[in-house]
């Protein structure tokens, strides 16, 4: 007797260890926990077919461990033509964890920038989440016709008010606040003459985009939009960045 309850008590042990790590394995790989050179953490979430980082990039080194230039001059960072990056207001130990990092758009350009596995998205591929939300009613009203997704984009804190219908800053519709998990908080830009502008009003995201040009195609959010909007700026502004996996 003895020996069949410790046989069927080996077996329970067994199925317990195994079940746990298959639960562990099972959770790591839903999770994708992304760590860049530089030991920074990021969470992600899958939106249709694409897998895209909750958080914005903050690297201060390229994907093969050199630098990416730290520049704070407001002079010197406008009449750049090479890779940059900054702080909001040069300021790190207010803004970077939240906010992550501002890169002009020649850092984009390198193709470096991305953890492994990871890259920094083509304006196409913004296009494929773009195209995914309006088609599965992620538009504020629950319609699947134009671009009104940016509050199924944009975090639910941290973005200035406004009374504008569907709008990021507006409170209204609040099932569809953040309804994708993609987060996108109002990390601000900086512009021209290297000044800083919009903590709290507006989130630019880069386009991966060649060295050929000056130019580079952008994804923005702002508090009194409701679309997720697309232009093409110079590349000497700073933006964030979000990466999206490789397939």
């Amino acid at each position: 007797m003895k020996q069949k309850t410790k046989f069927w008590f080996c077996q329970l042990f067994i199925v317990v260890v195994l079940f746990t790590f298959l639960s562990n394995c099972k959770k790591d790989d839903n999770d994708n926990i992304i760590t860049d050179i530089d030991g920074n953490v990021y969470h992600s979430v899958k939106i249709g077919t694409q897998i895209w980082m909750v958080e914005n990039l903050r690297t201060t080194k390229y994907n093969d461990n050199t630098d990416i230039p730290y520049v704070t001059d407001g002079t010197g960072w406008d009449t750049l033509t090479t890779p940059a990056y900054c702080w909001y207001k040069n300021d790190a130990a207010t803004y970077k964890a939240t906010y992550g990092a501002l890169y002009n758009g020649y850092t984009v350009s390198t193709g470096k920038l991305a953890p492994k596995g990871w890259h920094v998205p083509t304006n196409d591929e913004w296009t494929t989440l773009e195209n995914y939300l309006i088609a599965n009613g992620y538009n504020y009203d629950g319609t699947t016709t134009d671009n009104k997704i940016a509050k199924a984009l944009a975090s639910t804190t941290g973005w200035g008010s406004t009374n504008i219908t569907g709008a990021v800053g507006n409170t209204d519709y609040p099932a569809k606040r953040n309804a994708t998990g993609f987060t996108a908080l109002p990390g601000g830009d900086r512009w021209a003459y290297g000044a800083f502008f919009d903590v709290g009003h507006s989130s630019y995201y880069w386009c991966l985009s060649g060295n050929f040009s000056s130019w580079a195609m952008c994804r923005s959010m702002q508090e009194y939009e409701s679309s997720l909007l697309s232009s093409e700026l110079q590349k000497h502004y700073g933006f964030s960045v979000r990466c999206v996996k490789d397939f």
